[in-house]
């Protein structure tokens, strides 16, 4: 089998020997969970419900009509005890539903649906009332992702499991121990796409999940799959940072690049992470929404590194220490992994719909380096997996010229931290831009409004509108 790979990246440390052999453990009795309004990409959701009423395991709690539109729901029984801010993985406070637990073990689930006897619309409204977003990242809505326009036909989906990001090794176990369950999600996937060729990609370090996944394959074609007509297949990728973004992915495995501001689906591509595949099986084969979250708990300072499955809402400082054991010389937890994930300043934050694991660093991991100025070497340029120059964007920002940090490619980095890590002057790069991005589309939108009030103000002002008044 070939290595696939893309241009650019750079090789961090795996650290995944602490968690890579230790099966996923459930926890599903949490005392309490505070579930945010605001776990995908759009406007955030109002609530359903009031405090005081009791709410069951899988009931919907918190929807809203906007264009990207997701339901959550309950993930444990018990009493709504508050709806108030509380402190997210995104470092900011968002509105959220506190439920205190209160013993019940029934569940609220849909009734099971056949993804490939029910028709389009069915499946992309199951997928919707499942409240499934994309569990990699920014928690995009899966129904949309699934629902390309027209002039945008779709010819491959990619599973993402590339797993690159250091310390974390839920992916890997959910492919060891769910292959079956991928597989139904990858061909109810293809199958609401009308797209017949769906991928597997996995890391190179990860080989020993190919054989897993290749029969699991083969029994689904033998049995539910049966005369569908699916190609589905596992490619292996070179182990490299980040060959799991998904512009690296499509990159290295059909030599497509996404362009500048598109998406994948602009490419003819569709990419599912390993979770949201796992949760679009359950969704239709029993009928459960997006309720639980597996991730990975590790790093230095964890005496206990194991995969997690707790439902979402769990705050992690509950789970310390009957199920996770912190030494002493904790320094720094992150959300996500090194690279990519939030430092988050307390144990009270809970585990959302897009969180990947929780690392637990020492003051040796969790190193303080000194900002230095840039010394002009080009290894940002260098290793940056989506052609950008990071050291002139880095300029543009140190003067607050938005407008030519744009003209660059700002928007287009996907903050990945590479040159972040490549920098021998440690330079803040994809700190300064992650802000930069914020401002920039303020400004973007701001120039819009103007831009809107101006053509409203000609077409009030113009003879046709004087004639009609």
């Amino acid at each position: 089998m070939s290595v696939k790979t893309f241009r650019g990246g750079a090789h961090p440390p795996g650290k995944k020997e602490a968690a890579k052999n230790a099966p996923v453990e459930y926890f599903p009795s949490p005392k309490q969970v505070v579930i945010h309004l605001n776990q995908h990409t759009g406007a955030p959701n109002q609530p359903l419900v009031k405090v005081g009423d009791a709410v069951t395991r899988g009931q919907k709690i918190a929807s809203s009509e906007g264009k990207l539109m997701i339901p959550h729901h309950a993930s444990i029984c018990g009493v709504v005890k508050k709806i108030e801010p509380r402190p997210q993985s995104n470092l900011l406070d968002g509105v959220a539903i506190v439920i205190d637990a209160d013993g019940r073990t029934e569940t609220a689930y849909m009734p099971a649906l056949d993804p490939f006897s029910c028709t389009r619309e069915q499946a992309i409204e199951r997928i919707k009332e499942a409240g499934i977003v994309g569990m990699g990242g920014a928690g995009f809505p899966t129904w949309m992702k699934l629902s390309p326009p027209p002039a945008k036909p779709i010819s491959i989906v990619i599973a993402n499991g590339a797993e690159c990001e250091p310390y974390l090794t839920i992916d890997y176990r959910t492919m060891l121990e769910s292959a079956g369950a991928l597989v139904c999600g990858m061909a109810a996937s293809l199958q609401v796409l009308g797209v017949k060729q769906g991928v597997f990609a996995v890391e190179d370090n990860k080989a020993d999940v190919v054989p897993v996944l290749e029969k699991a394959i083969a029994e689904f074609l033998a049995g539910a799959g049966s005369g569908k007509g699916f190609d589905i297949g596992v490619r292996l990728l070179k182990t490299k940072y980040p060959q799991g973004g998904e512009k690296m992915l499509i990159e290295a495995l059909t030599g497509r690049q996404v362009p500048s501001g598109g998406l994948p689906m602009d490419v003819g591509a569709v990419v599912q992470n390993l979770g949201t595949l796992k949760a679009i099986s359950e969704a239709f084969l029993e009928g459960k929404p997006l309720i639980d979250r597996g991730f990975t708990v590790t790093g230095g300072a964890c005496k206990t590194p194991k995969n997690l499955c707790v439902p979402i809402g769990t705050v992690v400082s509950e789970l310390i220490p009957d199920v996770i054991d912190v030494r002493a010389d904790l320094a720094r937890v992150l959300y996500g992994g090194p690279m990519m994930g939030t430092s988050v300043p307390t144990l009270d934050t809970p585990v959302q719909k897009n969180t990947s694991g929780v690392v637990f660093l020492t003051s040796k991991e969790a190193r303080f380096f000194e900002e230095g100025s840039c010394i002009r070497c080009g290894r940002c340029m260098r290793y940056c997996n989506c052609h950008l120059s990071p050291a002139l964007m880095n300029e543009a920002l140190l003067v607050e010229d938005y407008a030519e940090a744009g003209a660059i490619g700002l928007l287009d980095c996907i903050e990945c931290g590479t040159c972040s890590y490549v920098c021998p002057a440690r330079v803040r790069l994809v700190q300064r831009f992650r802000v930069g991005k914020v401002k920039l589309r303020a400004i973007m939108a701001a120039e819009q409004a103007r831009a809107k009030a101006r053509a409203e103000a000609q077409a009030a002002a113009s003879p046709t509108a004087k004639e009609a008044r």
